[in-house]
């Protein structure tokens, strides 16, 4: 028996097109939820990049409201009514970082759930 007759073939289920293919899919799987793991941290970024603005407004306006009273009473309300919605607004942050937070682990926890990088031959 001849030696080269012998050996494995580079055709079937060994053949470097069947480890291009595994790679090829793993590559594509990471790829995809590469994008929608960027695509979530994008929309996460422009949520939060509207809520410092919001915040910033908020004790801009509370300069603005100083400048105008007349009275410690009044000093202490202004400021009173502006700690209170940043109180309000700290709390919706949070249930916002943790509904970000889920949406991203989701997303990773799904990939890996589906065999992440699929192996297909």
């Amino acid at each position: 028996m001849n030696r080269r007759n012998s050996t494995v073939s580079t055709g079937d289920s060994f053949g470097s097109g069947s480890f291009s293919r595994i790679g090829q899919g793993k590559t594509q799987a990471a790829v995809a939820l590469q994008k929608e793991i960027f695509e979530a941290y994008a929309q996460t970024s422009q949520a939060w990049l509207v809520r410092v603005r919001s915040e910033a407004a908020l004790w801009s306006e509370l300069a603005t409201k100083l400048t105008a009273v007349r009275s410690a009473p009044e000093i202490l309300d202004a400021y009173r009514k502006c700690v209170s919605q940043q109180m309000k607004m700290a709390a919706e942050d949070g249930h916002h970082l943790l509904n970000d937070c889920q949406e991203i682990s989701q997303k990773v926890t799904k990939a890996f759930a589906k065999r992440w990088p699929p192996v297909s031959m």
